[in-house]
């Protein structure tokens, strides 16, 4: 059993639900308190003990690139300006020469995609796909459980948490079969059921990990939902012949691929932190009880 070293992160997307701060900046690179929401993501692969970070590009994201990459001009300014904490902290999130790879996803044509367009760096390795929209806050990373449960197992493994049986229509959802180890055995996938029709209450939560016999599927995978290439529909395929697992993750996620989910990030990680949260959570209490919603019209936008 190959051990995972690697992790695949699809950055391609336009963002067009934060236009117009996206029309120029990633939506990866928008920050949640004074990180960018793909740091978040890069932290729980690393903390899971990922070596290799791969990112699935596409128009417009060389900023993401330049993010990971050391700026001799800043780390020389905060050297000779004597703030070393600030230096010392840049220096802890920077990979290593060679850790990081970029490849291009020329056409949006989904997940599936996506996944795919990292097939020659990621070889014939089990691979970690983490999706940058979701970050999670919990003392022990999800990924670095899911891995735990893939030594034991072996094979694919998908995280999943509870949502309310009423909004299961609106995810990826697993049936649950029985209990192994500390996961359990996936009998179903299902893309946003009908309502009333779902499994379990079990919605998929961006976190996987693959076999590599994904990508030959991909290959000739043909589109599914939005004319895009679907990466659940492959994995159904590759379900008949390699068991999954589902790992039931019970920390805290939010979707900042959507500004409810982001602001509500930026809350709870502000909270979450020392310095930050009795300031903070009085901030919030302040504004709770002053702020009303703006209703003239055009208020929204």
């Amino acid at each position: 059993m190959k051990r995972v070293r690697k992790a695949v992160f699809p950055v391609a997307g336009l963002g067009t639900r934060f236009l117009p701060a996206t029309k120029a900046i990633p939506k990866e690179m928008l920050t949640v308190v004074d990180r960018p929401v793909i740091q978040y993501v890069v932290d729980e692969a690393r903390e899971a003990g990922i070596e290799h970070f791969i990112f699935v590009t596409g128009r417009n994201k060389a900023v993401i690139e330049d993010h990971f990459d050391v700026q001799f001009e800043l780390y020389d300014t905060l050297a000779q300006r004597g703030k070393d904490d600030q230096l010392a902290r840049l220096q802890r999130l920077q990979p290593a020469p060679g850790q990081t790879s970029f490849t291009r996803q020329q056409v949006p044509m989904g997940l599936g995609h996506a996944v795919w367009c990292a097939r020659e760096l990621v070889g014939d390795e089990p691979f970690a796909l983490l999706l940058p929209d979701m970050i999670m806050q919990s003392e022990k990373s999800c990924m670095k459980d899911m891995v735990e449960l893939y030594a034991e197992t072996g094979n694919n493994i998908i995280a999943v948490q509870e949502c309310d049986p009423a909004e299961a229509h609106k995810y990826g959802i697993v049936g649950r079969g029985e209990d192994t180890h500390h996961g359990f055995r996936i009998t179903q996938m299902v893309e946003k059921p009908k309502q009333g029709t779902a499994p379990s209450n079990l919605f998929i939560n961006g976190r996987y990990i693959l076999q590599p016999e994904i990508f030959g599927i991909l290959e000739s995978q043909e589109r599914g939902a939005g004319n895009e290439i679907q990466l659940t529909d492959a994995m159904l395929k590759l379900q008949k012949k390699q068991p999954f697992y589902g790992y039931h993750y019970k920390g805290r996620t939010f979707d900042c691929g959507s500004p409810e989910g982001f602001v509500e990030a930026n809350v709870a990680f502000a909270l979450w932190r020392s310095d930050m949260n009795g300031s903070m959570a009085g901030v919030i209490r302040t504004l709770l009880d002053e702020v009303r919603p703006v209703e003239r019209r055009g208020a929204a936008s």
